[in-house]
């Protein structure tokens, strides 16, 4: 947490992501309390715009932070696993890639920290997981507004995203564990090389 807490912390990147965080209960209630579908999609396309912005200018104007690097999918993951909550009373297959989520963060979180903990780098997002990312933007988005979505186009959505994460999950927790072998590695090397005590 030492290391997460380092360096730049009160940046735009930064404020954007709160802003993300500070969205999720608007469009809880606009989708749950109000029923306005409308306004729960700009909810969701403005936190997705932001999430867009935050990382453009974080990487821009050099304001890339080890906080922003937690901050910035935190706001994602808790984002999309709300929505996801909310249209499962619609569509129960939601806790398919709901569960799914969870599990890939917990396997993400906690290879992730011991990753951390050895190397004391704060790796980015990658690939694969921004591209879940939009995937499930995508498919929440679509079942807002699609009322009478086909239960045959529903299900591929959800499947597809489902996929993704699971493919996410996996190619995380491979490049954690492998983060945390080389660092293994490589410590025993940097003792032998260091010089007597005086």
């Amino acid at each position: 947490m030492k290391k997460i807490l380092e360096g730049k912390i009160l940046t735009i990147p930064n404020l954007l992501s709160c802003l993300r965080l500070a969205l999720i209960p608007c469009f809880v209630w606009q989708f749950l309390v109000r029923d306005d579908r409308i306004a729960t999609m700009i909810l969701l396309l403005v936190s997705g715009l932001t999430d867009v912005a935050d990382g453009f200018i974080a990487r821009r104007f050099d304001m890339v932070s080890d906080l922003g690097k937690v901050l910035d999918p935190l706001a994602d993951k808790l984002t999309q696993a709300a929505m996801l909550v909310c249209l499962t009373g619609s569509y129960p297959m939601m806790l398919l890639p709901f569960g799914l989520m969870v599990v890939k963060e917990m396997v993400c979180v906690g290879t992730g920290l011991a990753a951390i903990d050895s190397s004391g780098d704060v790796k980015s997002a990658d690939w694969h997981g921004k591209l879940a990312t939009v995937l499930l933007y995508g498919m929440l988005i679509t079942h807002v507004l699609w009322l009478d979505i086909p239960a045959g186009v529903s299900l591929a959505l959800i499947l597809l995203c489902a996929a993704v994460i699971v493919l996410s999950g996996t190619l995380y927790g491979v490049r954690n564990l492998r983060e945390i072998r080389r660092f293994r590695q490589e410590a025993p090397e940097q003792e032998e090389q260091q010089p007597p005590a005086a």
